[in-house]
């Protein structure tokens, strides 16, 4: 069983950049597909990014593609997402997520009989205007 931990949130200036980082624990993140959502007060919870087993094929929201990249290091049991042009609107609490397959964390927020795997606990980005 892979255990996941969100770090790198915090407090930063609109325009600017944080990457997160989602480390797992266990022998087996690399079977994992992963992907970042987040959940701003008062609304649900939303899919922003996933990437596939190996270091390939990824998928993004419209509401951050082009300011967002998903990465993971396998020799590293960690996942990545970069966020640049951040703005006030990206403030919200950050999650990470495993499941064996991509699909279920693209529809995790639209189908509410899926439900990835793993969730880690959060990270909180604050973005100031």
């Amino acid at each position: 069983q892979v255990q996941l931990a969100e770090s790198g949130g915090g407090l930063v200036q609109a325009g600017g950049s944080l990457r997160l980082s989602c480390a797992a624990s266990g022998r087996t993140f690399s079977n994992y597909a992963m992907g970042w959502f987040r959940q701003a007060p008062g609304k649900e919870r939303e899919f922003l990014a996933a990437i596939i087993r190996g270091c390939g094929s990824q998928l993004y929201a419209d509401s951050v593609k082009g300011r967002f990249t998903i990465s993971r290091d396998n020799a590293k049991n960690t996942a990545y997402l970069q966020m640049d042009s951040l703005k006030p609107a990206d403030t919200a609490v950050y999650y990470c997520a495993a499941d064996p397959k991509l699909h279920t964390l693209v529809v995790a927020t639209t189908d509410k009989d899926t439900d990835p795997e793993i969730w880690g606990q959060g990270t909180q980005v604050t973005v100031s205007s």
